[in-house]
């Protein structure tokens, strides 16, 4: 077997080209273990990601309806956003769960840490699980989200993740780690 040194690709140069707050684009020229050079390799950079599979006291799971405009549908998903610059991931969850939801409190735990597109991406999603929560505050959307919170039981929540209904796979990843540890 290599060794992961051996499978490295070594960066010859990086031209950027896009640098904006949410996502910046670099263009490599690396040279694979191989010899062969490869010119022209993007890497999207993003920011760290955070999910949130959040439970009220009573046991309703908070789901959330949005539009994603780059697959030009409303998704159902689990609240999610960006961690901020010198921010935790677990102080990000916390702060996205109560900006777009008005949910707080509860017992919090990370349950996974997941790669959204390593082949492309460098960024990382940080998954976590919050237990009785309680909706103390108002929400504090960006001017881009349209979000309804949706309340689903742990039931239909299982349904819409062996029907597919959830598409999100950043999400679906973390909802079916919970039900296998769960179950």
């Amino acid at each position: 077997m290599k060794t992961n040194k051996d499978m490295k690709w070594t960066v010859l140069r990086t031209e950027h080209i896009i640098d904006r707050p949410w996502l910046n684009v670099n263009k490599d020229i690396v040279q694979l273990p191989n010899g062969k050079i490869y010119d022209e390799f993007y890497i999207m950079h993003f920011p760290e990601f955070v999910n949130i599979i959040a439970i009220t006291k009573d046991g309703h799971f908070i789901l959330e309806r949005q539009y994603r405009h780059a697959l030009g549908v409303v998704s159902t998903e689990i609240p999610a956003g960006c961690v901020e610059p010198g921010e935790t991931p677990l102080n990000g969850a916390k702060r996205e769960l109560q900006e777009e939801t008005g949910y707080t409190g509860g017992t919090w735990k990370k349950i996974m840490t997941i790669a959204p597109n390593p082949g492309i991406a460098d960024n990382l999603c940080h998954c976590f699980l919050a237990q009785g929560v309680e909706k103390n505050t108002d929400r504090h959307l960006d001017d881009t989200e349209d979000i309804e919170v949706v309340l689903y039981s742990k039931k239909e929540v299982f349904k819409m993740l062996q029907e597919g209904s959830l598409i999100q796979a950043m999400m679906v990843a973390p909802l079916w780690k919970y039900f296998y540890d769960n179950i």
